[in-house]
């Protein structure tokens, strides 16, 4: 159900490679839902890497990513699964002292914290570290003024455009999947 939620394969693997090409060890992966995103991560980071993975809800990750994820217990054991409020976890981890200190974000949550995850993201990565925003065109509706007449796609346009002006990183709106904002952190 929902098939249609999970990460693009082109996206995951596209951000598989980029961990993998700087070899990344900490993930902030920022929507679990069936938990394919944070399984891909997990497969990109060494052994001794880590996959820290938020959801209000985990019921399909325990349903459905679970059961095929724990089948290789060297991967599963990576991934941490955090249930809950990811913003409160975020910040959890802020005052914990780790920021500057994950090399990897993906968000892909709902829409309306967009700009609250990626400014969390941003204090948690290390300088050279990369955010993938996930469904950043939103089959093209952000880009059409007469479009953003939803919550959804006026917080992603809102957000692309925060990004684009942020100095404290560099950035690429790529059309991969349903559009992936990459940020790169100064």
């Amino acid at each position: 159900p929902m098939s249609m939620m999970l990460g693009a394969p082109e996206v995951l693997t596209f951000g598989q490679n980029f961990i993998r090409s700087f070899g990344g060890k900490r993930v902030l992966d920022v929507g679990t839902y069936t938990g394919a995103s944070a399984l891909a991560w997990a497969l990109a980071v060494p052994d001794d890497g880590e996959v820290f993975t938020f959801d209000i809800d985990h019921t399909n990750y325990k349903k459905f990513g679970v059961p095929i994820i724990s089948k290789c217990e060297k991967t599963f054991k990576k991934i941490h699964a955090i249930e809950g409020s990811a913003l409160e976890e975020l910040d959890k981890l802020i005052a914990d002292g780790q920021s500057g200190t994950f090399d990897f974000a993906f968000i892909d949550a709902d829409k309306a914290n967009y700009s609250n995850y990626y400014d969390r993201s941003v204090t948690l990565l290390r300088k050279g570290g990369v955010i993938f925003v996930d469904n950043s065109l939103w089959s093209g509706s952000v880009c059409n003024p007469e479009k953003r007449t939803d919550g959804s796609t006026l917080a992603i346009h809102e957000m692309n455009d925060k990004i684009y002006k942020d100095d404290r990183t560099y950035s690429a709106l790529l059309n991969l999947g349903d559009g992936t904002h990459v940020a790169f952190k100064k």
